[in-house]
């Protein structure tokens, strides 16, 4: 199987999916209760668990006087992948996780609001089945929410690639991932339509580029619709059950 047979004749891929559709998204906010932001997210079969912690005072060592400094930790459950390995705390491509989540939430969230804090982000893939990054950016953008962090809008990341050659497609799943040609992968803010982090896994021609960055975009604005409704639903949720703003006589 190559990159040349990743759509059918009908325009489908292997999973059934049209080019431009997502995998189905799954989410909760509000999974734990000793953080002060936790999520829990199903993009396909990868599923990820985001937990906040913060803001509260940084260590001396690592405080910064004028916003706060992001502290973030990437991990995949020894489980994750369906293979026995080692647990992969610290090892290499963890730590590179690690940053490129950091610089993306770090474009999102108001760090000037909270000088000399410190916010803490960790993540775990409980399974892994395609587009770890941009499920773990999706579950923390929740996480960060349910704690209550300012952010300047919502941060969403989807991947994109071609395939047939020439035909673009959104949110690559595992298969697709080593059945194809090269990945873009995005984190963005929608509503603005920045971007905040862009990684592609092998080079695309100069031509095709602009055709699957649009698919990720989108991608990240489909995504941002689909965490606004449970965000949505959440906060109704959570009033309804505290009588939030009900009116007392």
């Amino acid at each position: 199987m190559s990159g040349q047979d990743l759509l059918s004749d009908q325009g489908l891929r292997l999973d059934g999916r049209r080019a431009g559709e997502l995998r189905s998204i799954r989410c909760k906010l509000g999974v734990f209760s000793q953080p002060d932001g936790s999520a829990y997210l199903e993009q396909g079969n990868t599923k990820v668990l985001a937990a906040v912690y913060g803001p509260h005072q940084a260590a001396s060592k690592r405080m910064n006087v004028e916003e706060a400094v992001i502290n973030c930790e990437y991990s995949m459950a020894t489980f994750s992948t369906g293979e026995r390995k080692r647990q992969n705390y610290g090892d290499r491509k963890s730590q590179e996780m690690t940053m490129h989540i950091q610089q993306a939430l770090s474009a999102a969230i108001k760090l000037e609001l909270y000088p000399r804090s410190q916010i803490d982000v960790f993540i775990e893939v409980l399974q892994a089945d395609g587009g770890n990054y941009c499920v773990a950016i999706n579950a923390a953008t929740l996480a960060l929410i349910d704690a209550g962090i300012c952010l300047r809008e919502y941060i969403c990341a989807c991947t994109a690639s071609l395939a047939n050659g020439k035909v673009p497609m959104t949110d690559i799943s595992h298969i697709e991932e080593i059945s194809g040609g090269a990945t873009l992968t995005v984190a963005s803010l929608p509503s603005s339509g920045r971007i905040a982090f862009l990684e592609m896994s092998q080079r695309f021609h100069l031509d095709d580029l602009p055709r699957v960055l649009e698919y990720a975009l989108a991608g990240c604005r489909e995504v941002k619709r689909v965490l606004d409704q449970a965000v949505r639903e959440h906060v109704l949720k959570i009033g309804s059950a505290g009588d939030w703003g009900a009116i007392t006589k």
